[in-house]
């Protein structure tokens, strides 16, 4: 399965709303500053998952995008198909059907594609934004003030880890 690089952009745009969602509307320059995806497709992308209902855009000075629903309502099948349209790294899983009925000598081949085709289905679909987020690490775009309560919890487990008794 391939997914395109407007897809992969659109993901983590969408992966970006769901850590901020019920914060208010985010401005596309904030998505694609913090994201490090390029403005003005980003736009075109946000404009597609808006017309898609995934998105609501807020105007004004507070304006900008922000989920239309949970994100543990909103698949990766749903916006990879959206965006990059059939998951199936070999046409749609229709064609592929035909091809089983329609190419006897191939039929079996044609059959682990349909299945390979449907897992890959069934993990998009089941996976969602919210899936997603709750297994994020803390990553070098993370804000000072995490990175320094970070840096407090570490300290605080480290000379449990190393020292063992105090005065070795």
């Amino acid at each position: 399965m391939k997914i395109s690089q407007k897809g992969l952009y659109a993901l983590q745009a969408m992966m970006m709303l769901a850590r901020h969602y019920q914060q208010g509307a985010i401005k596309i320059r904030q998505i694609a500053y913090e994201e490090a995806l390029p403005e003005k497709f980003l736009e075109l992308i946000l404009l597609e998952l808006k017309n898609a209902r995934l998105l609501e855009s807020v105007r004004g000075a507070k304006g900008g995008y922000q989920l239309r629903r949970a994100p543990a309502e909103i698949a990766l099948g749903a916006i990879i198909r959206l965006i990059d349209e059939p998951l199936a790294p070999f046409g749609d899983a229709d064609q592929l059907r035909e091809l089983i009925d329609r190419e006897l000598p191939q039929s079996a081949l044609y059959q682990v594609f349909l299945d390979v085709r449907d897992a890959a289905a069934r993990i998009l679909d089941h996976t969602t934004l919210a899936d997603l987020v709750a297994q994020e690490r803390p990553s070098f775009k993370s804000s000072r003030k995490q990175i320094k309560n970070l840096k407090k919890e570490t300290a605080s487990i480290l000379p449990m880890v190393v020292g063992g008794h105090k005065g070795e």
